[in-house]
């Protein structure tokens, strides 16, 4: 049995404590958060704390607090050498305090409290500064049914990069579109099929392997009748933004040459 000392409230926090308390292997023995109203809710499952000074003894203690708190508390956790992970995509294992053993166990996944999530679909990312901690990582993913995957703290960032283009940044055009579509009294409903049709196929191909459209076409009059209709000018900015990175990642457009600048100027 895995016993944990969860830190924190936040979204990553709550689903990480639905998911070990399906686990017959994970015992939650302690839910620490600065301001108890936020976890109160949970007082007749788990022992729940406001106070740093009063936390149990486990295997692990892991922070589902935000990137910019994880420095300060790793820092006021009133004990030395027990292992203490992180939970963040962006923030280092060095900025936890070396007072403790640290680590990382990030599920890569985007979360809200309103949605339930199968952790046999997330994959989790850990990362230990101590070889001997390892193990009890991946016994931690594999005891939720995830999948992990060791991977240090630039490949992580890296990640993380790569997550916030897949996630929030298309996520942001669904909103573009969602107001383009509604401005003409348009339900965004019809477009839903595409959307689940385009995450369907970069499953089974590669995004590249998968575009289709006027920019890949070189539809020169289409992609003028399409600036033609957007009426907002960031909008437009967008369209133009993504359909020339589109055209010069098939070829069809140069890559504007970077000036390399010399050391004397």
């Amino acid at each position: 049995m895995i016993s944990v000392v969860l830190l924190g409230a936040g979204n990553v926090a709550y689903h990480l404590y639905k998911a070990f308390k399906k686990s017959n292997t994970i015992e939650v023995v302690q839910w620490y958060n600065r301001t108890l109203k936020s976890i109160s809710s949970y007082k007749n499952e788990v022992a729940i704390t406001d106070n740093l000074n009063t936390l149990k003894k486990a295997d692990i203690y892991l922070m589902g607090v935000s990137d910019d708190s994880i420095s300060s508390l790793s820092a006021a956790l009133p004990f030395e050498n027990r292992l203490v992970a992180h939970t963040s995509g962006s923030v280092s294992i060095h900025d936890l305090d070396k007072k403790n053993n640290r680590a990382v166990f990030y599920p890569l996944q985007t979360f809200s409290k309103d949605f339930e999530l199968n952790f046999s679909e997330i994959p989790i990312c850990i990362e230990v500064t101590e070889k001997d901690n390892l193990q009890l990582l991946k016994d931690l993913a594999e005891a939720t049914n995830s999948k992990w995957y060791k991977i240090n703290t630039e490949q992580r960032q890296t990640l993380h990069v790569s997550a916030v283009y897949v996630n929030n940044f298309v996520n942001q055009l669904y909103r573009i579109a969602h107001e383009i579509s509604d401005a003409k009294s348009i339900n965004f409903d019809i477009l839903k099929p595409l959307i689940l049709e385009t995450a369907k196929k970069v499953q089974y191909i590669s995004p590249y392997m998968a575009q289709t459209g006027p920019a890949k076409r070189n539809d020169k009059k289409t992609i003028k009748r399409h600036l033609k209709l957007i009426e907002d000018d960031e909008h437009k900015v967008i369209y133009e933004l993504l359909t020339n990175s589109i055209k010069r990642t098939h070829g069809l457009m140069k890559r504007p040459i970077k000036r390399i600048q010399k050391k004397n100027e």
